[in-house]
C-alpha cells in the first residue's frame, strides 16, 4: 500500500494518459497465431494496464480501441472486434464499478452495431456516479471526423454566431476530459493515426517498440518516470 501511494505521488503531474494500443496482429503473426488470437491477448493488456493507472493515481485514461479507419480491415476481423468488446465490457462491468472506475466512449457510438451500442449504454448508466479513474474508450474515433461534428453542432446550436476553440471544445465527444499530457504508441510506429487530433497539440509523445500484447506495468512505469523528466512550456520560455 505504500508503495502505490509513494507511485501515486511521483505521477502527481500525470493527469490523463492517452494510448494507441497497436501491434495485435504483429503479435499474433510472430507467433503463428491468428490475428484474432492477438486481440484477444490485447484485451487482457487491457485490464492490467487499467488496474496500473488507477495505482498510479492517474486520473484519466484514454485507450484508442477501434478507429474510424479501421472499417477497411476484412469484414470478419470487424466483426470479431466488436463481439469482442461487447464480451469483455460485460464481463468487467462489475468490477470497474466496484472499482470506483467511471467508463465514457468517444467516437461516432451512434454508427456501431445495436449490440454493442446497448452495453456501452448499460456500461455508462452503470459507472455515471463514479468518482474514481474515467476510463475512456475511443471506438469508431478519428480525430479530425471529431472537430468536424464539433464544429458542426457548434454552427448548429449558434447559427451565425463567430465559432471559436472554446466552443469548439464544448461539442468534443467527452469535452470534460482534459488534454493528455502524454500520449504513448506501442508496436514501433511513430505517428498519431487521426488520434485526439484537437486535444494532443501539446501532448507529450513516447513511441515504444513493444507490441500491445507485450505491454506491461513496468512499461508503463518507466514510461511515466521518463515523462517526469521533460519540460513542458506550452510555447512559452
Amino acid at each position: 500500500m505504500a508503495r502505490i501511494f509513494l507511485h501515486k505521488l511521483i505521477m502527481r503531474n500525470i493527469k490523463h494518459l492517452a494510448i494507441i494500443m497497436d501491434g495485435n496482429g504483429r503479435w499474433a503473426k510472430k507467433k503463428g497465431l491468428p490475428r484474432i488470437e492477438g486481440h484477444k491477448r490485447g484485451v487482457s493488456v487491457i485490464k492490467k494496464i487499467v488496474q496500473s493507472a488507477d495505482d498510479m493515481g492517474i486520473k484519466y485514461l484514454t485507450l484508442y480501441s477501434f478507429s474510424t479507419e479501421n472499417w477497411k480491415r476484412p469484414k470478419s476481423e470487424v466483426k470479431f472486434l466488436f463481439k469482442l468488446m461487447e464480451e469483455n465490457l460485460k464481463k468487467e462491468a462489475e468490477n470497474l464499478h466496484k472499482n470506483n472506475i467511471h467508463v465514457l466512449f468517444a467516437g461516432r457510438i451512434d454508427e456501431l452495431p445495436l449490440f454493442l451500442q446497448k452495453t456501452i449504454l448499460e456500461m455508462k448508466n452503470l459507472t455515471r456516479k463514479n468518482t474514481g479513474l474515467r476510463l475512456i474508450f475511443a471506438i469508431n474515433y478519428g480525430g479530425r471526423q471529431e472537430i468536424v461534428d464539433a464544429v458542426n453542432k457548434a454552427f448548429e446550436m449558434n447559427g451565425n454566431k463567430k465559432i471559436d476553440k472554446d466552443m469548439v471544445r464544448k461539442f468534443l465527444y467527452v469535452p470534460d476530459v482534459p488534454d493528455p499530457d502524454i500520449v504513448i504508441r506501442t508496436s514501433g510506429e511513430q505517428r498519431m493515426s487521426n488520434f485526439l487530433t484537437w486535444q494532443s497539440v501539446y501532448s507529450e509523445l513516447y513511441f515504444t517498440s513493444k507490441l500491445w500484447p507485450d505491454f506491461d506495468r513496468n512499461d508503463l512505469k518507466r514510461i511515466c518516470d521518463d515523462y517526469q523528466k521533460r519540460k513542458r512550456r506550452f510555447g512559452g520560455l
